[in-house]
C-alpha cells in the first residue's frame, strides 16, 4: 500500500497539470481535495487540466451533453453487480449490464468489469469538467463499494443471509461461485435414506448441483436442480455417466421461488419428490450411499464437473435421514422444517462462514468458493482470479477460456486513479496500490520467457494502457516496486522492432499493440530510456499514414493490415473506435515530447471526424450509443449499440465524451508559451499568468476563429497551429492590424508580445473541396472541406461515381462543383446526392469513399466534348492541369492547359485537333475565383 502524499508534494503538485488526459482539480464543497501528478521533465510542453479549459457551445459540447446526462442517470449498482457477486456480496437487486458485462455475455463474461473501470473514468472527468457533485457522489458511491468488495475477497466467504422458507436462508449470488463444504459423514453409509433441501434458484444454468458428493466423475451421486432438459435430476453412479441410476422431474422448478426437493432411495426403489408430490420413481435403482463407500468430496451447490455452473440461489434447509420417509412425512415436510438424524442445516445464520448441523451429530459446514482465496489482499476484480493464474501456463490464445484479465484489470486501475485525481479519496488511491502491490506479487515471479510468452498471445495476453497507468501509481505513491511492474510488461519483439524501424505490424491486433506505445513513452519519462521513446515514434509513423483511413482511423476486423493498403482493406468492421482512442492519447503524448505539428493534425483529423462521428446524436439512458466499428464499405450504417452496449469502444466512447477539450492548449514547460492546438469554442484559465484566454468561434462551421486575452499584463509567445490543409490561406491579426510572418501549412505561427488586457486574436483560415486517395487506389477517394470529411448520404451498396473537377476555382478549390444545402452549414449535393459531415452521429447509410471519374474534359461547367484521356499510372490530363493549381488568373491556367495539352500530344495521348479543343474550352470558360 503506497504512503499518503505529503503535504508539500500536494502542494507541489497542485500548481502542475494532470499528466492523465482529462484529469482535473475540480474540488467539491466538502469533498477531499483533488490530487494531481506532476508532469515529468521530459516534457517540453505541459497540458492544462480539464477544469482550466471551459468548453464553449459547438459541435463538442453538443456531443458531450449527452454524455454527461448519461452519466447522471445510468444506476451504477448494474456496473458494481458484477464485483459485489464476486466477492459474495448483495447485488441490492442490480441487474448487471449486457454485452460484455455480466455472467451471460461474451464468452462467459470473460471482460466483466472493464466497464465498471471506463465508467468512473468518465464520472472524473465530467466531474472536472463540470464541477457538478453528481459525478463525485458517484464516484464515491463506486469507491466505497469497491472498497466492500476488496475487504470481502480477502477473507473467507461469509454468509448472506436472505428471507428463507420458514425464517432465514443463505444466498449463493449467481458469480460468487460459493458452494457449501460438507463433513464427510453426511451420508452416514446408509443402506437407506432420505434427501431433502430446500432451494430457490435465480438462475436457470443446466447441470447446476443442489448436492454433490463423490470423488470425480465416475463414483457419486447428484441432485441436479436442472438436467439438460430444463428438469431436476437425481442420478447415483459407481460407473460414470453411463452407469448412472436416475430420476427426472416432468417440469423445471420456478426461478425465484421456494421449491422442495426430495429423494428417497430403499429396497432397490428410487422415488423423486416435488414440492410434496412424487414426480418420478425408478425400481431398479439398487445403489444407495452405502455402495458408494468412502467419498471424497460432498458438497451443496458445486459439481464434479468443471463445465457445469455452480449452483445460483438460495439454500432454505437441507436434510438426510438414514432410511426412507413416507410419502405423507415428505408431505409433512412442505410446513415443517426438516430434522434430518445424519445431517441437518437450517441455514439460519447471518455472519461467519460456518453452518451449523443441527442433528446431534456436529458436522459443521463451511462455506467457500471454488476458487479459493485471492493470492494477494490487494487483488481486485468481477470475477475469480483464475483467469489470470490460466494465462500463465496457455501456450495459445482462447478468449472463451480467459479473455484479457489484464486488460481489465488496467480499466479498473484506471479509473481508481483518475477517481483519486478528481476527487481526493484516499480509498481509491488505496484500492489502485493494493491492485499494482497483487499485480507485481504475481509477474515478477514468472520468468521472462513466460511474460513475453503472455504478452505475445491474440486478446489473452492483451493489457490495454496498463504500463501507462502504472507509471503514474509509481509517480504518485512512489513505490519502486511499481515502477519495476511497470517494465514486466515489456513486449521485447515489438519494441525492439519499432526502435530499430523495422515494421511488423501486418496481422497484429491492432488495439492490443497500439497502448503499449503509450506506455513505452510513460516509461521513458521514468526511466531517460532512449528505446521507449524512438519505439514510440516510429510505431506511429508505421501507422499514420500507413494505416490510415481518412477520418482517422485503423485497423480492418481490429487487426492491423499490410503497410498502405487502404482501398484493398475497405469492410464493414474497419477503423474500431478504441484505436482512435488510443491514437489520440499516442499522438497527444508524442506532442507533449516533441513538437512536430504532424501529430496535432492528426489529433484534429481523428477528433473532429471518427471520434465525434462514433458518437450517436440520441439521448439514451441506458446506452453511451458509441459505435465499435465504422465500416467504410459503401451505404454503410453505424452500429452505436453493438453487442448491447458494454464493448470497449463504448466505454473508451464515454470517456473520449467528456475530454473533448484536453488538447485545445498547451502551455510550454518554462512558461513562455501557450500553443493553440485546436480550434474549439472554449475559455482557458491559465493560472500561472493570471491570464483567460476565449475562443469565441463555432468551428468547423465557421472558418476561423477570435481569441481574447483577459488579465493581468505579461509577455508569452501564442503559438497558433496552421493546419496541414490550410493551403487557401491563414491570416492572423491583433487587435485588428495583421501580424507579422507567413503562416506555413503544416507548422505553427508564432505571435510574441506583452499582452494587454483585452487584446483580440482573429484567425481565418478559408475551407477548400479536397480530395485524399487511397494509397493503393487512387480512383478511391474521401473529400474533406478543410478538417471536415464529407460522406455521401446514399443507400447504394456500389461505390458511387463522381467528377469534381467541372467546376474548380482557380484556386484549386473543388467546392464549386457542389451545391450548398441552404440553412445547413457544411451540407452539399452533388448529382443529386447529399454530402454531410461524417461527425455527424446519424443512422444515414453513408459513403466515406466515392470512386473518382472524369470521363470528359470540363472547364468552368462547359463540356468540350473530349473524353478525358488517361495514363497508363492512372493520371489524367485534367489530375495534370489542375496539379498547377492555385492559378492567379484565367490567363494563367490557359497558359496551363496550353502546356499539359502540348506534351500529351507530342507523347501521342491526344490529338491535336481535341487538344485544340480542350484548350479553347478553357480559354471561353468562367472560372470562380
Amino acid at each position: 500500500m503506497a504512503p499518503p502524499l505529503s503535504r508539500r508534494t500536494l502542494l507541489q503538485s497542485a500548481i502542475l497539470a494532470a499528466a492523465l488526459p482529462g484529469v482535473g482539480a475540480a474540488v467539491a464543497p466538502g469533498s477531499a481535495a483533488a490530487a494531481t501528478l506532476p508532469p515529468p521533465a521530459s516534457w517540453t510542453l505541459q497540458p492544462f487540466a480539464l477544469d482550466d479549459v471551459a468548453l464553449g457551445a459547438g459541435v463538442f459540447a453538443a456531443k458531450r451533453q449527452l454524455m454527461l446526462d448519461h452519466a447522471r442517470g445510468y444506476d451504477v449498482n448494474r456496473l458494481l453487480q458484477v464485483f459485489r457477486a464476486n466477492a459474495g456480496l448483495s447485488t441490492l437487486g442490480a441487474v448487471a449490464p449486457g454485452g460484455w458485462e455480466g455472467l451471460d455475455g461474451e464468452a462467459g463474461g470473460n471482460l466483466r468489469g472493464h466497464y465498471t473501470g471506463h465508467f468512473l473514468t468518465m464520472l472524473s472527468q465530467a466531474y472536472a469538467s463540470t464541477g457538478d457533485t453528481v459525478h463525485a457522489d458517484r464516484i464515491r458511491t463506486m469507491v466505497g463499494a469497491l472498497t466492500e468488495v476488496r475487504e470481502a475477497l480477502r477473507h473467507d466467504p461469509t454468509v448472506l443471509a436472505v428471507a428463507g422458507r420458514f425464517a432465514t436462508a443463505v444466498e449463493n449470488v449467481r458469480g460468487s461461485y460459493r458452494y457449501v463444504d460438507l463433513p464427510a459423514g453426511v451420508l452416514g453409509g446408509a443402506a437407506e435414506t432420505t434427501l431433502a433441501a430446500w432451494v430457490k434458484p435465480t438462475h436457470d444454468g443446466n447441470w447446476a448441483r443442489v448436492l454433490d458428493c463423490g470423488d470425480d466423475t465416475t463414483r457419486y451421486l447428484y441432485l441436479a436442480a436442472r438436467n439438460a432438459g430444463g428438469v431436476p435430476r437425481f442420478a447415483i453412479t459407481t460407473g460414470g455417466p453411463g452407469g448412472e441410476q436416475g430420476l427426472d422431474g416432468t417440469a423445471a422448478l420456478p426461478l425465484n421461488r421456494w421449491s422442495h426437493l426430495a429423494v428417497t432411495l430403499a429396497g432397490g426403489t428410487g422415488t423423486l419428490y416435488v414440492n410434496g408430490t412424487a414426480v418420478a420413481r425408478n425400481t431398479a435403482m439398487s445403489l444407495t450411499p452405502a455402495a458408494l463407500g468412502t467419498l471424497a468430496d460432498h458438497w451443496l451447490g458445486r459439481s464434479h464437473y468443471a463445465s457445469d455452473p455452480v449452483f445460483a440461489g438460495a439454500f432454505g434447509g437441507f436434510d438426510v435421514w438414514s432410511r426412507a420417509l413416507t410419502a405423507a412425512e415428505i408431505t409433512a415436510l412442505q410446513s415443517t422444517p426438516g430434522s434430518g438424524d445424519l445431517v441437518s442445516y437450517a441455514f439460519d445464520e447471518t455472519s461467519g462462514s460456518t453452518l451449523a448441523d443441527g442433528s446431534g451429530r456436529g458436522l459443521t459446514a463451511t462455506l467457500r468458493r471454488t476458487w479459493g482465496a485471492p493470492s494477494h489482499p490487494g487483488f481486485l476484480a468481477a470475477y475469480p482470479e483464475t483467469q489470470f493464474i490460466q494465462l500463465e501456463s496457455m501456450t495459445g490464445s482462447d478468449y472463451t477460456r480467459v479473455w484479457a484479465p489484464y486488460y481489465t484489470a488496467h480499466k479498473i486501475l484506471r479509473g481508481l486513479l483518475d477517481a483519486y485525481l478528481a476527487t481526493g479519496d484516499p480509498r481509491a488511491l488505496e484500492l489502485a496500490s493494493g491492485m499494482g502491490d497483487w499485480m507485481y506479487s504475481r509477474l515478477s515471479k514468472l520468468p521472462a520467457t513466460t511474460l513475453q510468452r503472455m504478452w505475445g498471445l491474440f486478446s489473452s495476453g492483451e493489457f490495454g494502457g496498463i504500463v501507462e497507468a502504472v507509471v503514474d501509481l509509481h509517480a504518485i505513491g512512489g513505490k519502486a516496486e511499481h515502477l519495476a511492474l511497470a517494465r514486466l510488461f515489456d513486449l521485447d519483439s515489438l519494441i525492439d522492432a519499432c526502435a530499430a524501424n523495422t515494421d511488423v505490424l501486418d496481422g497484429l491486433h491492432a488495439n492490443q499493440h497500439i497502448p503499449i506505445f503509450t506506455g513505452c513513452l510513460r516509461l521513458y519519462d521514468a526511466t531517460g530510456e532512449q528505446r521507449y521513446l524512438t519505439a514510440a515514434r516510429n510505431f506511429w509513423d508505421m501507422v499514420v499514414p500507413h494505416r490510415m483511413y481518412g477520418i482517422g482511423g485503423t485497423s480492418t476486423g481490429e487487426f492491423f493490415r499490410a503497410r498502405d493498403v487502404i482501398a484493398g482493406t475497405i469492410s464493414a468492421t474497419n477503423a474500431e473506435t478504441c484505436c482512435a482512442y488510443n491514437l489520440l492519447k499516442l499522438s497527444r503524448a508524442l506532442f507533449l515530447h516533441e513538437q512536430d505539428p504532424a501529430y496535432m493534425d492528426y489529433y484534429e483529423r481523428t477528433l473532429l471526424n471518427q471520434v465525434l462521428g462514433s458518437k450517436q446524436d440520441t439521448a439514451d439512458a441506458e446506452k453511451p450509443l458509441v459505435t465499435y466499428f465504422i465500416g467504410l464499405t459503401p451505404g454503410h450504417v453505424r452500429d452505436y449499440t453493438p453487442k448491447q452496449g458494454t464493448t470497449c469502444c463504448e466505454g473508451t466512447g464515454m470517456e473520449s465524451a467528456t475530454k473533448y477539450q484536453d488538447s485545445v492548449y498547451f502551455k510550454a514547460a518554462d512558461g513562455g508559451s501557450l500553443y493553440v492546438n485546436l480550434y474549439s469554442p472554449s475559455t482557458l484559465t491559465w493560472a500561472e499568468k493570471g491570464v483567460t484566454v476565449t475562443q469565441a468561434t463555432d468551428f468547423p462551421r465557421e472558418q476561423g476563429s477570435t481569441l481574447t486575452v483577459r488579465g493581468r499584463t505579461g509577455a508569452f509567445a501564442l503559438r497558433l497551429r496552421v493546419p496541414a490543409w490550410a493551403t487557401a490561406g491563414f491570416r492572423v491579426t491583433v487587435n485588428g492590424r495583421a501580424a507579422d510572418g507567413t503562416p506555413v501549412p503544416g507548422s505553427y505561427f508564432t505571435v510574441s508580445r506583452t499582452w494587454r488586457d483585452g487584446d483580440i486574436v482573429r484567425v481565418a483560415m478559408p475551407f477548400r473541396l479536397r480530395v485524399e486517395k487511397a494509397l493503393d487506389d487512387p480512383s478511391l477517394q474521401t473529400l474533406f472541406h478543410g478538417p471536415v470529411n464529407l460522406v455521401a448520404r446514399d443507400s447504394a451498396t456500389g461505390y458511387l461515381e463522381f467528377g469534381l473537377y467541372r467546376n474548380a476555382a482557380l484556386s484549386g478549390d473543388l467546392l464549386p462543383s457542389l451545391t450548398p444545402v441552404g440553412g445547413k452549414p457544411l451540407h452539399f449535393t452533388l448529382n443529386g446526392t447529399a454530402f454531410a459531415p461524417f461527425f455527424e452521429g446519424t443512422e444515414d447509410p453513408t459513403h466515406a469513399y466515392v470512386r473518382r471519374a472524369e470521363p470528359r474534359v470540363v472547364f468552368g461547367n462547359t463540356d468540350s466534348g473530349v473524353a478525358n484521356p488517361v495514363k497508363a499510372d492512372g493520371t489524367g490530363l485534367l489530375d495534370e492541369v489542375w496539379a498547377g493549381a492555385p492559378f492567379a488568373s484565367r490567363g494563367a491556367l490557359v497558359a496551363r492547359v496550353r502546356a499539359v495539352v502540348n506534351a500529351w500530344v507530342a507523347a501521342g495521348l491526344l490529338s491535336a485537333a481535341d487538344g485544340a479543343k480542350v484548350v479553347s474550352t478553357a480559354n471561353g470558360a468562367t472560372f470562380v475565383p
